[in-house]
């Protein structure tokens, strides 16, 4: 379980960058995973202080997506991997702090990118996800 926001301010997307499996950088929406106990709310205001030093108001909730991944039998496990993820879209707005770095985290930057540049951006498919539950705004909170 997992806990994401979409902030846009002034036509940008607020975004985090993290390394992908193979070491190169991509574009993550900020946010993460859920500590024993912890409410998604609190995980994604937490998050979000994490990986780009802001404080955020969550203004609403936008949807879930489901993830299933099978990975074969490999290396440390030796056994196949079912993987099946829930990650909760927020919408939020920044409220106070300062753009800042994570340092000894999971990702390396934060940085505002225009709305219309992010589809050229190398980033994961849970950005276009969310900027779509952002824009539709459907009932179901699910985009297929």
């Amino acid at each position: 379980m997992a806990a994401y926001a979409v902030c846009v301010r002034d036509g940008q997307l607020l975004l985090a960058r993290s390394p992908a499996p193979d070491g190169t950088p991509e574009w993550v929406l900020p946010g993460g995973g859920m500590e024993h106990g912890e409410d998604p709310h609190e995980t994604v205001v937490r998050e979000l202080a994490e990986e780009t030093g802001y404080r955020v108001e969550v203004t609403g909730l936008l949807g879930v997506d489901s993830s299933r991944h099978v990975w074969p039998a490999r290396r440390p496990f030796g056994r196949a991997v079912d993987h099946h993820g829930l990650r909760i879209v927020y919408e939020g707005r920044v409220v106070g702090g300062d753009l800042a770095h994570e340092v000894n985290g999971s990702t390396d930057m934060a940085a505002w990118h225009d709305l219309d540049a992010v589809p050229a951006l190398r980033h994961i498919r849970l950005v276009d996800i969310a900027l779509r539950l952002w824009r539709e705004r459907p009932a179901t909170g699910r985009v297929s």
